[in-house]
């Protein structure tokens, strides 16, 4: 179940991978990967756009109709980028948690590289 705490002067939704999963199928929210482009590179949620945290402004976080959704490696960085955006004044954001590896681990599919041809493939 997800679940909601106080965080930066706001509220972080933290999702499991199944409800990400949900979301994601109904088209109901944007996911924004925090990780560094070479992680992305290797491998990602499929249709995940990638901000990392370390270039993370709060106003380059796509603001429309769609909630957003963060995800990191393990959870900890999504949290931070969520508290960046929280602290400049959104006042909801969501994260996997656990994050990619917790997507891995629940057998969701993914994005990856074929390690016999180097190309893009999905796995999972």
């Amino acid at each position: 179940m997800a679940s909601e705490e106080a965080l930066d002067g706001g509220t972080l939704t933290t999702l499991s991978p199944q409800e990400l999963k949900a979301k994601l199928d109904d088209d109901a929210v944007v996911i924004i990967d925090v990780r560094t482009p070479q992680e992305y590179a290797f491998q990602h949620i499929e249709g995940a756009l990638l901000l990392p945290l370390a270039e993370l402004e709060a106003r380059r976080v796509p603001h429309g109709d769609k909630p957003v959704v963060l995800y990191c490696g393990s959870g900890v960085r999504s949290k931070r980028a969520a508290g960046v955006c929280l602290q400049a004044g959104t006042t909801t954001m969501m994260h996997l948690g656990g994050g990619f590896g917790a997507w891995k681990e629940a057998g969701m599919s993914y994005r990856g590289v074929d390690p016999m041809t180097g190309a893009p493939k999905t796995m999972g």
